[in-house]
């Protein structure tokens, strides 16, 4: 198989599996302890806006909605999943998502936690690494959390690449 092909498809599947994985934490936490779970209409919305040169906002739930701003959300979401296992394979090499190991795809995972504390919180209004929110200690825990499971869905959608054969 061509190595840019290769790449190209261990980011996808394995980028989506571990997004999927989130999404599922995301959906157990709600329902068995009542918290709500990201609202991606909020991202897409804040996406929306960048065209128009609007990067940071006080509160992204008073900015004006975007068409289509649920759509933009999760498709971004899933892009920046994609993106990541793109990173993880571009350090590790193509020997790591043939072989995965549990480490680098977990260093990944907490690293990623770099793009919400300073990029996307901020974005929305909530301050670097939620510092604006009411309880910053507790989000950023919930970040750690989610980029754990992130990283273990790294993991353990590499494996699940195998056993479908991309190797």
């Amino acid at each position: 198989m061509n190595e840019a092909f290769e790449f190209t498809a261990y980011s996808l599947v394995i980028g989506t599996g571990a997004t999927v994985l989130i999404d599922l934490w995301a959906l157990g936490v709600k329902r068995l302890l009542g918290i709500p779970s990201m609202n991606w209409g909020l991202v897409g919305r804040w996406i929306g806006h960048m065209p128009a040169g609007r990067f940071v906002h006080d509160g992204i739930g008073r900015a004006t909605p975007i068409t289509g701003e649920i759509a933009i959300g999760w498709i971004v979401h899933y892009a920046i999943g994609i993106v990541f296992a793109g990173i993880l394979l571009a350090i590790w090499g193509l020997d790591w998502a043939r072989q995965p190991t549990l480490l680098p795809a977990l260093l990944v995972g907490w690293a990623t936690m770099a793009a919400p504390f300073f990029l996307m919180q901020p974005g929305l209004g909530l301050g670097i690494a939620a510092a604006k929110t009411p309880k910053p200690m507790i989000a950023r825990f919930r970040s750690l959390l989610t980029h754990t499971v992130f990283g273990l869905g790294l993991y353990l959608a590499a494996f699940a690449a195998l056993s479908v054969g991309m190797s």
